[in-house]
């Protein structure tokens, strides 16, 4: 997710509209057990990551995160020698006396109706799948990780760019092997989504059928472009909404789409909103009411729901945009 993420002004978003590329297994110390999956994701979900290193936000267990949160986001997955390839290797700084131990923690999770995924990436993976190799190596790797930590899927958070052909490919040989129980989601930057010829919205596209969220990251990226071929400014419910507009027009299914904010304005360098104005947003998104200056269209009941970087930041500030957020979401 976001350590920090790249910026782009207003006059950047027109300058690219102008020329067109803005268009409409780590070692554990218990044996591998079979993978027993999370209750399915319900259609309105609140999606939040955990940190697996400690950045000065409160450090938890996967134990501490709040139960509105339907899907877990372990972050991050790490890369190997191998391309493609992926692993994942406890911190210490976040308490766990054992790998056991966590392996538990995701095992009450399934037992509460919560899916965890293992999340790939980051502002700082170098993980590249761009290749057949790399793909069977990525969707080997992490099917290995699913079976040994019980994690139901990943989450594709690549912010250094990716190959929408071989990551198409590597995702739906994970699913192959994991079967339709899969938890899928991706985190894009808001320039990764501006038209359906970037690299990741075709990824999102090309695995509509396995996919089972995208949760834009709304923040670290300045003004952007909406629907509407206006220019937004972060940090307001038109910048939600108008970009949410492009997926939600673009090709994905309400159902789909998520919005990622920071839960606190110490979790992303720019871009936060209240947990009120998520709410709002949402509301435009799903019955058209508590809009700002853009209005959609149409209205999108199905809506998802949405999603914070991170729990942990949440936790530092009382959980306070799971308290709010998570309610309204489950109440769409």
């Amino acid at each position: 997710m976001t350590r920090l993420s790249a910026f782009i002004g207003a006059f950047g978003a027109a300058a690219l509209a102008a020329t067109g590329l803005l268009t409409t297994a780590g070692p554990a110390d218990a044996a591998p057990t079979a993978r027993t999956a999370a209750a399915s994701v319900p259609a309105h979900a609140v999606t939040g990551y955990w940190q697996n290193f400690d950045n000065g936000a409160t450090v938890q267990k996967l134990a501490d995160v709040p139960a509105q949160y339907d899907i877990i986001a372990v972050s991050f997955a790490d890369a190997t020698t191998t391309p493609g390839q992926i692993a994942f290797t406890l911190d210490p700084a976040v308490g766990y006396a054992s790998t056991a131990d966590f392996k538990a923690d995701i095992a009450a999770k399934h037992a509460a109706g919560k899916s965890v995924i293992l999340s790939v990436g980051g502002e700082k993976g170098s993980i590249s799948v761009n290749s057949d190799a790399s793909a069977t190596a990525f969707a080997d790797s992490a099917y290995a990780l699913m079976q040994e930590y019980g994690f139901d899927g990943v989450d594709i958070d690549l912010e250094n760019g990716l190959d929408s052909t071989y990551m198409s490919q590597a995702l739906k040989s994970l699913a192959g092997k994991a079967g339709g129980d899969l938890v899928l989601t991706m985190a894009p930057q808001t320039i990764d989504m501006q038209s359906t010829s970037a690299e990741y919205f075709k990824t999102a596209l090309a695995v509509k059928d396995i996919l089972t969220v995208v949760n834009m990251q709304y923040y670290n990226s300045g003004s952007m472009l909406g629907c509407d071929g206006k220019v937004y400014s972060q940090g307001s419910v038109d910048f939600l909404t108008a970009l949410a507009c492009i997926q939600l027009e673009g090709g994905l299914d309400p159902s789909q789409v998520g919005i990622g904010t920071p839960a606190t304005s110490s979790a992303a360098g720019s871009g936060y909103v209240a947990p009120s104005v998520v709410n709002d947003a949402l509301d435009c998104l799903a019955t058209g009411t508590n809009c700002g200056s853009f209005k959609p269209a149409k209205t999108y009941p199905g809506i998802r729901g949405a999603m914070t970087w991170s729990t942990n930041w949440d936790a530092a500030s009382g959980n306070a945009w799971s308290t709010s957020v998570a309610a309204h979401v489950h109440g769409l």
